[in-house]
């Protein structure tokens, strides 16, 4: 991968591929309300879910899940709130993460965490 950016977008699209295998549905990519920005939102029956993708090369720094913070879930549900609003859902919605680990050998790891939001 040559920057932060191409490795994100390789990630999301390793991610949407993963989820579409897995039977979601993927409602849009990239959604962004203002300065605020969902990756993923996808659907699987009556249930909405908004996804963080993260992808990284090493886990030098820790898992890619692990850069989901506070801070950015809260980001991320508030840019879903908006997201609701504007077209006026009234079923579940869910929170998940997909982190990606790219190998040293090229591959890859997903892992797909439902309700990560949770505590």
């Amino acid at each position: 991968m040559a920057t932060h950016n191409d490795t994100g977008n390789w990630g999301e699209k390793q991610a949407t591929a993963f989820l579409k295998q897995k039977g979601y549905e993927i409602v849009e990519k990239n959604y962004r309300n203002r300065h605020l920005e969902i990756d993923l939102i996808i659907r699987k029956d009556k249930m909405l879910i908004f996804v963080e993708v993260k992808t990284r090369s090493g886990t030098g720094f820790g898992m890619p899940e692990q850069f989901v913070n506070a801070a950015k879930a809260r980001l991320v549900m508030k840019a879903a709130e908006q997201y609701i609003y504007d077209h006026d859902w009234h079923f579940d919605v869910r929170f998940d993460i997909v982190s990606i680990l790219i190998q040293q050998n090229g591959k890859s790891n997903t892992l797909h965490i439902e309700d990560a939001f949770c505590k």
